[in-house]
């Protein structure tokens, strides 16, 4: 039997299995396993069929390991490290590789055919070791309150942590973390490491954007708390805020961050008192509806008294639903940066930049606003951090402008 003919059965064979096992989750769970793994299947019938035996075999193999992934999230849950090693990440990174390998893919159902597509995948191994690798920055961050007009990036300073962080001119020293997404691409015990590695920073403050969540740490709010426990060491100076994802699981998150001392504002205002002085913690829940209104509501009935104001708002997207003035710096997350970039070359382009407007990473300036987009701690799905790294990074913030005027 010819291997295409063979493929083609061993496809359909596991997509109906596929489909069998999940069939008792939501109708849009069964809909996005089912259209997922289609597409899947259509992608490597074409990319794979044209293969001799001893590759197509590994090929079926990796095949059989995605759709295990797939199944196992019937019942999803935190698994073990083998389970990840040798399940869930190579299984996500041939999925990931695959959808790269689109073009080539196109290429195939017009009968030219190029071992070329096998970059797609080397590629995509590259984006694994970007999703799971870090490196310390400082970024330094000067309010200087000038009306930049609108919404559009603004370059900043930076470059590696190398040394002890220092205290010189005494800015502001924030740690932020956002997107670590509990599951297979971040595991406890990586993100507790991320959490130790924040309190050797020496930070002032250390700010969680949201996003905590995927659907394997669902109804985890111990082992949200035991990632986070690190920060216990800077009690009353951690503070998060909603991300979507988080609404997917509330209770856990709230119990979670709870059991490891940090304290959740969900509409709330905080004024914290720091070594490089006052500040206000914002922190705005993560809103579909009404957005505009909800986020005016939560400033109304403060007035300005010449304290700097901090907003954590997940998605960058709504600072254009945040009042002018209201906020000196706004933390996001939400984009992972990207995504699929040329910041590793150097150069700030990524897919996001590319097809929006929305603040993707780093610095942007909206009037006398500021908001800064962290590339994310970690990220959700498919390991396709291709040349946009995860970051970890110090904020060093300077309060000079006129907005903090009394």
């Amino acid at each position: 039997m010819a291997f295409s003919t063979a493929h083609l059965i061993y496809l359909a064979a596991l997509f109906a299995l596929t489909m069998a096992v999940v069939w008792r989750r939501s109708v849009f769970f069964r809909r996005f396993v089912g259209v997922m793994l289609g597409l899947l299947s259509l992608l490597w019938l074409g990319l794979f069929s044209q293969l001799d035996w001893p590759l197509g075999a590994l090929a079926m193999a990796l095949e059989l390991l995605s759709a295990i992934h797939l199944m196992r999230l019937r019942n999803a849950r935190l698994r073990s490290v083998p389970y990840r090693a040798f399940i869930s990440i190579p299984g996500l990174w041939f999925a990931a590789s695959t959808f790269v390998a689109l073009p080539f893919a196109i290429l195939g159902a017009f009968g030219v055919h190029t071992p070329a597509f096998l970059l797609a995948f080397a590629a995509g191994a590259f984006g694994v070791y970007q999703s799971l690798s870090h490196r310390l920055e400082v970024v330094d961050l000067k309010l200087d309150g000038e009306d930049r007009g609108e919404l559009k990036p603004t370059p900043v300073p930076r470059r590696a942590l190398k040394a002890a962080p220092t205290h010189e001119g005494r800015p502001m020293r924030i740690v932020q973390i956002t997107d670590p997404h509990l599951g297979p691409f971040m595991s406890v015990a990586q993100l507790r490491a991320v959490c130790e590695r924040a309190v050797a920073m020496d930070p002032d403050l250390v700010l969680i954007t949201g996003d905590l969540l995927t659907m394997e740490s669902h109804n985890a709010a111990a082992s949200v708390a035991e990632a986070f426990s690190p920060l216990r060491a800077l009690s009353g100076r951690v503070f998060a805020c909603h991300g979507n994802h988080d609404h997917e699981d509330r209770r856990t998150v709230r119990e979670g961050l709870e059991g490891a001392g940090v304290r959740l504002l969900v509409d709330e205002w905080a004024r914290v008192s720091t070594p490089a002085g006052q500040v206000d913690i914002v922190g705005a829940d993560y809103h579909w509806k009404a957005r505009a209104e909800k986020l005016r509501t939560l400033f109304d009935g403060h007035e300005r008294d010449g304290t700097p104001r901090i907003l954590l708002l997940q998605h960058p997207g709504h600072i254009r639903d945040v009042p002018e003035g209201e906020a000196d710096l706004t933390l996001s997350g939400h984009t992972h940066g990207g995504h699929v970039g040329l910041l590793s070359l150097g150069l700030q382009w990524t897919f996001v930049r590319g097809f929006s407007s929305m603040p993707d990473h780093g610095l942007w300036s909206r009037g006398r606003d500021r908001i800064y987009t962290h590339r994310g701690t970690g990220h959700y799905g498919f390991p396709v951090r291709l040349g946009v790294p995860r970051e970890e990074s110090l904020l060093r913030v300077w309060f000079d402008g006129p907005a903090q005027a009394a």
